[in-house]
């Protein structure tokens, strides 16, 4: 799924300002309220300790919005945040340490029954798990198969649907053919209401799916927002529309009070809710507020006091000036700060295969791998905070991720040689007095993206090649840029910046190759290619371990597939970060869950002044 690289800021005296933290709790407003394996290296959790305490209200503080406020189409670790406290999938990621990493059933009654061939799958949804309509009304089979077709719809399709597109039966067909309908309300609820996907059917409170082929890895998929019920009254607005993320009809312990994009969330107890059918939220306080218009060092500075308006961040981090003594008092048993990890490759700069700026400079494989060369990854990971925080990523997958561990040791196809970058250039028809010069889509608000612009400014100049700035708001980058064809192919943006975090763990490799190198089908919106990158050698590689019965024997191949992907230079891997993260003292059992790069705000509870 997409993950977006919070900004750091050195901000001088915050680093000061860090070390003294307030040392016990301070005020929060309180009232009356009524399987996969685990990946390796789930750790920095801070479940802190004490008897929960019901009530209060968490004030989350945020710079930026979610993706999507739906029920089916959000790609985007903030996205998935947002849903976390209104919206239920089959299954999801608890908030127990250790177990941060492990699927386990949500509206789902236990793991799925798997046939002895492997390719049917059937699941049962709890009974009494309700939607938040006049009077509630019970989620069905039904509810979980409108999600997965709505999933795929003309107008905003979730963006994994390579994950597993041509895995379910009739699936790719069913889908192919929705692309093709007209993207109104009306047009999408005929099709979703008059045709079948013949892989999945559903009766009463059970869901059946059936597969081409077996995948070790389909029961951790069914976690995936595409799989997430959605209620009858999502079909009277577009998805992802603007109408639609007014009228959300909530299933989690709180539902939307109000939305107000790019700048708040309100969440309020969900009266339809019951405690007993959701074994993943705990929901002990009564309301959530995300306030999304400050900047990163108010954030901060207001965290730090301790006061009822700043509880925890929502989609910003500690300034990088500040992160070596928040680490050191991590390290002295301070419970304010975590430092976790992401398992994901972020941020990386993606090429624009299809820019027709510059002859068309990008879709030779010669100019992509000559700036890599002239790419200095050790003056990007400084300005992403140092090696501590930014660990180097030199190919496509992270540790901890099946596949990445058989990549050679020491494997890195592009270390930092500005002359035979230059010399390559030249050959390639790009030397002087000509040379080239490229347009950088990034956004300004964030300072890592700030940092590594100016960096790749001053690194690329060196092999004759000028970088110019495309500067957008955050909350556009991906929506109004990334995801939309005509602005790659118009040459709006030669290179950019995403960031990747896998869609499941452990044996996830699946996750980043399909959606991110496997040509057409993973084309944007319904993909995350964002450079359209197609070498069909690759895409039979990827191919070939989808379809491999254990993890074992597809590790060599997701190896293989990287290392394909890397001689194309497709992308640009720059780091496998550690995501800091604070929380005033007051607030209690944050436990940090990397699918919603945040600690779990439905499992917080906070303290009396």
């Amino acid at each position: 799924m997409r993950t977006f690289r919070r900004g750091y800021a050195a901000i001088a005296g915050l680093a000061t300002l860090a070390i003294v933290v307030a040392a016990c709790g301070g005020s929060a407003s309180t009232s009356s309220g009524s399987s996969s394996s685990v990946s390796a290296g789930d750790q920095g959790l801070n479940p802190g300790s004490g008897t929960p305490q019901k009530g209060g209200t968490l004030n989350m503080l945020g710079v930026g919005d979610v993706d999507y406020m739906d029920y089916n189409i959000s790609y985007y670790s903030i996205g998935y945040l947002g849903l976390r406290p209104w919206l239920r999938g089959l299954y999801a990621y608890p908030a127990i340490v250790g177990k941060t990493t492990t699927t386990v059933p949500d509206l789902a009654t236990a793991a799925p029954t798997i046939s002895s061939n492997g390719l049917t799958y059937t699941v049962t949804i709890r009974t009494g798990a309700m939607w938040d309509t006049s009077p509630p009304r019970q989620i069905t089979a039904a509810d979980a198969l409108l999600g997965l077709k709505r999933s795929c719809n003309p107008a905003h399709p979730f963006g994994g649907i390579p994950d597993f597109e041509n895995l379910i039966v009739g699936l790719q067909d069913f889908c192919n053919n929705f692309a093709k309908i007209a993207p109104t309300a009306a047009a999408i609820k005929n099709y979703i209401g008059n045709t079948p996907i013949p892989g999945v059917t559903a009766s009463g409170q059970t869901i059946t799916y059936k597969l081409v082929h077996p995948a070790s890895y389909f029961t951790p998929m069914l976690g995936l927002e595409a799989f997430n019920p959605a209620p009858a009254e999502s079909l009277n607005y577009i998805p992802g529309s603007a109408a639609g993320q007014q009228h959300t009809i909530a299933d989690g312990p709180y539902t939307v009070q109000s939305y107000t994009p790019t700048h708040s969330i309100v969440y309020v107890r969900n009266p339809a809710w019951h405690a007993s059918t959701d074994p993943i939220r705990k929901a002990y306080v009564d309301k959530i507020v995300v306030t999304e218009t400050g900047t990163q060092e108010t954030n901060q500075q207001q965290l730090q006091t301790n006061t009822a308006a700043a509880s925890m961040e929502f989609d910003a981090d500690p300034p990088i000036s500040a992160v070596p003594g928040l680490i050191a008092q991590m390290n002295t048993g301070g419970k304010n700060f975590n430092l976790g990890p992401e398992y994901s490759t972020n941020p990386y700069l993606v090429f624009n295969t299809v820019s027709p700026n510059n002859n068309s400079a990008l879709a030779k494989v010669a100019v992509r791998q000559a700036l890599s060369y002239g790419i200095n990854r050790a003056h990007l990971i400084q300005g992403a905070g140092g090696p501590q925080v930014s660990p180097p990523l030199t190919h496509v997958l992270p540790p901890g991720i099946n596949g990445s561990q058989d990549v050679p040791a020491g494997y890195n196809p592009y270390p930092y040689e500005p002359g035979k970058a230059t010399a390559m250039l030249a050959k390639a028809g790009y030397g002087p007095p000509h040379g080239l010069t490229l347009k950088m889509l990034y956004r300004p608000s964030n300072s890592i993206d700030s940092n590594m612009f100016q960096t790749l400014q001053n690194d690329l100049s060196a092999i004759g090649v000028k970088l110019t700035g495309v500067g957008v708001p955050a909350a556009d980058f991906y929506t109004k840029y990334l995801e939309a064809p005509s602005v790659a192919h118009a040459g709006t943006w030669d290179i950019a910046l995403g960031g990747w975090s896998p869609d499941w763990y452990g044996d996830a490799a699946l996750s980043f190759f399909n959606p991110l190198f496997s040509g057409p089908p993973s084309y944007p919106p319904s993909g995350s290619n964002f450079g359209f990158y197609n070498d069909p050698a690759t895409s039979a590689v990827i191919q070939k371990g989808a379809v491999t019965a254990s993890a074992s024997a597809a590790a060599p191949i997701w190896a293989e597939a990287d290392q394909k992907v890397m001689a194309d230079a497709a992308i640009y891997p720059i780091t496998d970060p550690q995501l800091p993260l604070y929380h005033a003292s007051y607030v209690h059992n944050a436990v940090y869950v990397p699918q919603i790069a945040q600690f779990d705000p439905t499992n917080i509870w906070l303290s009396t002044p």
